[in-house]
């Protein structure tokens, strides 16, 4: 990737819904050129997909919690980790170092959507045998941006 990449990225990201004649003017180039640019970033793998980004809040889903899990035996994260994408509040899982084997943002409607999650979902699956929930009271920042560097 070079400083043009990560000026396309830097466009893309701060408006995924740029046409290619809006970003081929920001960065000097053809539209069809900026279109083969961002199909190859798309087939590398940079881009991995454009969505809109909904306020949660808005669509009824006011709490956020973290939720940290361990798991008993080795054979069973296979398992977890084939059904945590199934749980649809589930926004993001990751295998993080320390008391806890993994920790999960969860996006859900208020105190008995969190129990029915973890209790329903989470602690019926083989192998979790420890939880811990954290409530978010406020979020001052949520970001999908990644800093990218400007010259290369």
């Amino acid at each position: 990737m070079n400083a043009l990449d990560y000026k396309i990225l830097q466009l893309l990201t701060t408006n995924g819904r740029a046409t290619w004649a809006e970003l081929a003017a920001n960065v000097g180039m053809s539209g069809p050129a900026i279109a083969d640019r961002v199909r190859r970033l798309e087939e590398q793998g940079v881009i991995k997909g454009y969505t809109a980004i909904l306020n949660p809040e808005s669509v009824g889903y006011e709490m956020t919690a973290f939720i940290s899990i361990s798991i008993d035996q080795l054979e069973h994260r296979e398992l977890f980790l084939a059904r945590v994408p199934e749980i649809p509040e589930v926004q993001e899982c990751h295998h993080v170092a320390g008391e806890y084997d993994y920790l999960l943002k969860v996006r859900c409607q208020g105190t008995k959507d969190l129990d029915r999650i973890i209790s329903q979902e989470l602690r019926r699956l083989p192998g979790v045998f420890k939880t811990q929930t954290t409530i978010t009271l406020n979020t001052y920042k949520d970001t999908q941006k990644i800093p990218l560097p400007t010259e290369n």
